[in-house]
């Protein structure tokens, strides 16, 4: 049965929350216990819901005022995955994280197209997890190591086949920007390293946006790692 705890009111729009209340769906009680009790012990992370499959996930968070999502992977019903692209596409500004026991590329590279901002793995969740939620808050992705050598390895493949260099799609400037923000740089900030307007710089950025079919900060950064603009 999912919580019944009230959660606390939604801030201002554009306003970070005092507390991140999270959503946490695993089809097994004793999971989410444990991952609960890593959670709240924080006291900025506070699970406000939790479900027992992905459907219930998503019905979740139609109700409820979350900011972030922590889905198992193997659910019945609808997987984590699944779930992922149902949140993605029903609240845009919801963060995800898939917390799994599978150390799985597959797995791994399925989660980041679904929109997920984070792979955690269940063995190190009590080193991982609560890092990975703040990063996620953050707009920046969370990386296991094996992660990041998967990522290293599907770029080098890519090369291998002659796939498109981040040059040839981008001009040399947008790519310059494209760097910058991945990197965590303000719009101002890199007006300034550039010597060039903010606007010049926003408008750098939605051309970036548009030319790769990208939503956000978060996917223009996973971008840039995965053609080899920034290290991981």
């Amino acid at each position: 049965m999912p919580d019944t705890a009230t959660s606390p009111t939604a801030p201002p729009r554009g306003a970070a929350p005092s507390t991140i209340r999270i959503l946490l769906a695993d089809d097994h009680a004793l999971v989410r216990r444990g991952v609960r009790l890593i959670l709240d012990q924080e006291p900025d992370l506070e699970v406000v819901a939790e479900a027992g499959d992905g459907a219930e996930a998503v019905e979740l968070a139609r109700t409820r005022d979350v900011d972030l999502a922590v889905l198992d992977i193997a659910m019945p019903r609808m997987t984590g995955l699944q779930a992922a692209r149902e949140l993605a596409a029903l609240k845009p500004g919801l963060r995800i994280l898939m917390l799994t026991m599978h150390d799985n590329e597959q797995y791994f590279f399925q989660a980041l197209k679904a929109g997920a901002s984070g792979y955690v793995l269940k063995s190190v969740a009590d080193r991982d997890l609560v890092a990975a939620c703040r990063a996620a808050m953050r707009d920046e992705p969370f990386l296991y190591p094996g992660a990041v050598t998967a990522l290293i390895r599907n770029y080098l493949e890519r090369a291998r086949h002659g796939e498109e260099a981040p040059d040839q799609v981008l001009t040399p400037r947008e790519e310059e920007v494209l760097k910058l923000v991945a990197e965590g740089h303000s719009s101002k900030e890199i007006a300034e390293l550039l010597f060039i307007s903010i606007k010049t710089v926003q408008r750098h950025r939605a051309n970036l946006l548009q030319k790769l079919g990208l939503r956000d900060r978060l996917e223009l950064t996973r971008y840039a790692i995965r053609v080899g603009l920034i290290e991981p």
